[in-house]
């Protein structure tokens, strides 16, 4: 893929109002592109909040928050305390249910799943709905829709060393959970530390997880059931600094995969995205951007007109839209 084939590369919230921001993810609706992320004073603190912003295909909305961590009020109104927010995933289903995941807690090592519901294409959202006790959602990356309408969901924990889970979510088309369960880890965090998973469809019953890890490597498992059962997780040769990943199956079979192409430990200068046709062999991957600071966490879709777009972390400030032709 080459240089040429970038359309598109603008900054989403230019003049938005916070100190720092990261973790977008993006979504098509009937209205157009929906973006989220979190921003605030900076990763972990308590004023980070869900942002999000739309856009109509002219362009993107002034960005607003949309939720927040507080925990209460006292009787004057006063806030009591509040924890920070953190990665939040859009996903769409095919009846125009749009879900909003997010984190809200103290740290990965100890927050909680909380979720918005969205009927209007995300005009309007639903008050915010817990998740129950050990289930986070999708922990970075979108979920891919199982055939009895379930949320296939990449998670992960971090409490007892970096593990890979899978959840299964099941909602009603108002967004009221009904199911919810979640597969042990799938791996030794204090072997092999992995964590975000991201789905990859290969076939009818086959789907692929890559994973970030510490191992300077991005990390595979297969399910040959659609997700009931899993291989160990095993090293690929796609180098990973610690640094968050994406992919998305293309309509013509090929896969597109976004990530930071080195193994150093924390080296994010540099984001690419590389093209697969079978998932075991990928292409000499194309810069999106890179420079001495920080260019990271990916989220990737197809939209309707084929057009590939892709959203990510710009330095810590702000969040970028590429736009390319696959």
């Amino acid at each position: 893929m080459a240089q040429s084939r970038i359309q598109l590369s603008e900054f989403i919230d230019t003049g938005a109002p916070y100190a720092g921001c990261h973790a977008s993810t993006l979504v098509e609706t009937q209205t157009g592109l929906l973006a989220a992320w979190f921003a605030g004073t900076g990763e972990g603190e308590n004023d980070v909040e869900i942002w999000i912003s739309g856009h109509n295909g002219a362009g993107w909305a002034t960005p607003q928050p949309v939720a927040d961590g507080k925990k209460g009020q006292d009787l004057k109104g006063h806030d009591l305390s509040r924890w920070p927010c953190w990665n939040p995933v859009l996903h769409r289903s095919a009846d125009g249910l749009t879900l909003l995941f997010y984190k809200v807690g103290p740290s990965p090592r100890n927050w909680w799943g909380l979720y918005l519901a969205s009927r209007d294409e995300g005009a309007t959202w639903s008050p915010p709905r817990r998740l129950p006790d050990g289930i986070l959602g999708p922990i970075k990356n979108k979920p891919i829709v199982t055939s009895d309408g379930s949320l296939l969901c990449g998670a992960s924990t971090e409490h007892a060393g970096w593990c890979v889970h899978i959840e299964r979510l099941r909602f009603d088309p108002n967004g009221i959970l009904l199911d919810a369960e979640r597969t042990p880890a799938l791996n030794s965090g204090l072997d092999f530390a992995a964590i975000q998973p991201t789905l990859l469809r290969h076939s009818d019953q086959h789907i692929v997880m890559l994973c970030r890890t510490k191992q300077g490597c991005i990390a595979r498992s297969d399910s040959h059931d659609n997700g009931l059962a899993w291989s160990p997780l095993v090293a690929t040769s796609l180098p990973n600094p610690n640094s968050g990943i994406d992919a998305v199956m293309l309509r013509d079979g090929r896969a597109a995969l976004v990530y930071n192409p080195a193994a150093r430990d924390e080296e994010r200068g540099s984001l690419t995205v590389a093209l697969s046709d079978d998932l075991d062999s990928w292409s000499e991957p194309t810069v999106l951007d890179q420079g001495p600071r920080e260019y990271s966490y990916p989220a990737v879709i197809q939209a309707a007109d084929g057009l590939v777009h892709i959203t990510y972390t710009w330095r810590r400030e702000r969040i970028k839209h590429v736009v390319i032709g696959v």
